[in-house]
């Protein structure tokens, strides 16, 4: 996030039962981003839980998901952030 060099990230798990329906997203063994994404399990994009954290802080990437489920994720967020705003 600019101007720090910092990354918004969020949790993955593997207790599905977390799931905000809606909202939150599973990336289960048959899905077609599920080998490239480095989970070893069923698992769930946990868009409540988000953090800042420091570029530095990351030695590299061990995953990533498709593009089309990043834009998802991130039209979820977007939606439920600007969610009761009145536009001007």
């Amino acid at each position: 996030m600019s101007p720090h060099n910092d990354l918004l990230v969020c949790g993955v798990s593997t207790q599905l039962h977390h799931e905000v329906s809606g909202f939150d997203e599973v990336v289960g063994e048959g899905d077609t981003d599920f080998r490239a994404s480095g989970l070893k399990a069923a698992s769930l994009v946990r868009l409540g839980f988000l953090g800042v954290l420091p570029a530095a802080s990351f030695v590299g990437a061990i995953g990533s998901i498709s593009a089309e489920r990043h834009r998802r994720l991130l039209e979820r967020l977007a939606d439920h952030l600007t969610s009761g705003i009145d536009a001007p």
